[in-house]
Parts: structure tokens; sequence; C-alpha cells
């Protein structure tokens, strides 16, 4: 039988470890800066420093600092009933109009304390409202809403449960939420009116799918835009996706003996599509047909020819959804506003003057 060693028996061999140090607190923090525990979690939060005087903060961070004091999130969420994270919903994140915008949104509320969850949704209304679900049960405090449909059931019951949203680059009619987007009326116009003063008479539009809001604000714009100069109105090719096989797909449907000389397209995506087509058909851009787009994505100055586009300031989309969003978290503000960022023409090599009469 192994006898026992003696009580507090220390082995010889044993290394000698040096006593853990309590983690600071924010009360450390409060007492060492001379505030209210209270005074130094304003301090402490983005979200809500602006509360305290700057000397304060100045003051409490450093201490804090000194320290080694950290914010825990999980703590404060306990406290105050908030995740501090935000889910965004996107069509698809590898389309180039996207990126921009999440990033506008994210810089914008990491400067506030939060934390952006990201998601695809392929258009599907079933994973839409499966991502919502999802990111409600890590109970994120409010979202971002980039794939709403014109008519959606599923938004209107999410807006008439109180959560909090804000649509961008996409609305659904008679929901009493904010919204921030381009001025698609607007670039439609001025592509229509720049066709025009090329000499172009025959134009037709690839619109983008009907049941978002962007394709039909467009299709409006364009039709409006050619009964304003006096021109035939109804040559138009709804796209089933915004998308590069969409846009080919929808050019070809147009190519004929009654063909348009130019294109105004419901996106660059689908502009691009019609590079393509033209390219099937052996006819060129923009000496047998013009095209133009819309979004002025990054790449389309690098196409041949390069792509005249309408630019939407795609951050700055992003940013001011953000804003919107945390104005309705803080409540700033309770009264939904709709924000319509400016856009403009940007001319490049794919619009000329039409061809001679065939």
């Amino acid at each position: 039988m192994t006898a026992r060693p003696p009580t507090g028996y220390r082995s010889p061999h044993a290394a000698t470890l040096p006593p853990v140090a309590p983690r600071p607190t924010l009360r450390d923090v409060a007492t060492a800066a001379g505030v209210h525990p209270a005074t130094a979690s304003r301090a402490l939060n983005d979200a809500t420093r602006s509360l305290v005087r700057p000397a304060t903060v100045a003051r409490v961070r450093e201490v804090a600092a000194s320290l080694g004091y950290q914010v825990n999130p999980i703590a404060r969420s306990l406290k105050t009933s908030r995740s501090e994270t935000v889910g965004v919903l996107v069509p698809d994140l590898t389309n180039p109009l996207f990126p921009p915008i999440v990033r506008g949104i994210e810089d914008t509320l990491s400067d506030s304390g939060y934390t952006v969850l990201t998601a695809n949704t392929d258009n599907d209304p079933a994973r839409t409202s499966s991502n919502f679900a999802a990111m409600q049960a890590r109970q994120v405090d409010g979202f971002i809403v980039a794939t709403a449909l014109l008519e959606d059931p599923f938004l209107h019951d999410a807006a008439a449960r109180g959560v909090p949203m804000v649509m961008v680059n996409r609305q659904t009619e008679h929901l009493d939420v904010s919204m921030v987007a381009g001025d698609d009326a607007t670039g439609i116009e001025r592509t229509v009116d720049h066709l025009v003063e090329l000499g172009h008479r025959d134009i037709a539009h690839i619109a983008g799918p009907l049941q978002v809001s962007t394709g039909a604000v467009r299709l409006r714009a364009f039709r409006a835009a050619m009964q304003r100069h006096g021109l035939r109105d109804d040559r138009i090719v709804e796209a089933e996706a915004y998308s590069e096989a969409a846009g080919r797909t929808a050019l070809l449907q147009l190519l004929g003996s009654d063909r348009p000389t130019a294109i105004s397209a419901g996106n660059d995506l689908l502009a691009l599509g019609c590079y393509d087509g033209l390219a099937e058909a052996g006819l060129s851009c923009p000496g047998d047909m013009s095209v133009v787009g819309f979004n002025d994505m990054p790449f389309i100055s690098r196409l041949q020819p390069p792509l005249t586009s309408v630019r939407v300031p795609q951050y700055e989309l992003g940013v001011e959804a953000a804003r919107l969003l945390l104005d309705r978290l803080t409540g700033r503000t309770v009264t939904p506003r709709v924000v319509l960022l400016p856009v403009r023409l940007v001319v490049r090599g794919s619009t000329a003057p039409p061809p001679r009469p065939r």
C-alpha cells in the first residue's frame, strides 16, 4: 500500500506558478478614473460616448487601457437586451453591386460598436425567410434588407411585429419602414435623353425582373421618357434575372428585321449579356447597336468597348442604410424615411450615333 504524502506536501520538482491576477472590472475603471460606473460604461460604449464630456471619455479610456480592461459584449447584451449585431440580407454577394454596399454598412455600424452578419438569399423567398429567422434566433438588433420584393408578405409581417428594418436598393409597396436607393427614375431619364441626343429613335429596354422594385421603377421611367420624346415605348423584354446570361437571351429576342439601334439595360450585368448576344449575332457595339447599363460597377470601364452606365453611389447606399437603422435603434427617429441618392450618367464608348438606315 502506497502511503499518501502528508497534507500540505509540495513536490520539490513542482513548478512555481505566479498567482492569477483578477481581471479588472468596470467598477475598477470607474474608481481609478474618479467617475460613476454608469459614466464609465457610457464612455466606453461608442454608441453612448457622445453623452459624456470628451475630456471624461478620454480619461476613462486611458484608464481602461492602462488597467487592461476589455468590455464584455455578452455581459453588455444581457444588461441592455441588445446583441450589438445587425443582420444584412443580400441577393448575391458575388454580384459586384453588393460588396460596396455591404462595406458601407460595415464601416458605419462598426463605428457604433455593431457587428454585421451577412447572408445570401439568391432572391429565393424561402431562403430569405430561413436566414431572417436564423438571425433573429441570434438576437440581432435589426436588419438591412436588399432582397425585398414589391409584394412581400413576409417583410410586411416582420414590420407589423416591430422588427427594426431598413430597405436598401429595394423597396416593398406599402411597407412602413425606411428605405434608401439611387434615383432610378432620373438615371433612366438621362439614359434615354443621351441616346436621343445621339440620334436614336428605335430604343429598346431590357428590364430587370418586375417583381423587384428596381425592375419595375426603371421600366416605368423608360416608358415615361420615351413618351416625353414622342417615341415608341413598347420595345421591352423582361429578363428572368439580373444576370449576364439573362441579358444575352433578352438581346437575342430583340434582334430581327426591325431591331432597335440602342438598348437601355436594367443593370450592368444585363448590358454585359447584350455584348455577348451581339457578338454571337455577328454585330458590333456601338457600330450596329448602342448599349447603356445601370449601376456603373467597378469593372465595366475595362470592357471593350467601355460601357456607358448610370453611376449609383454604392458605398454611400450602405452608409445611409446603416445610419437610418442606427436612428431607428437609438430612437433618434421613429418616422420612416425614404432617401434617394443622386445618380449620374457616365458616357463611354458603348454609345454612338445610330448606323445608317438599313
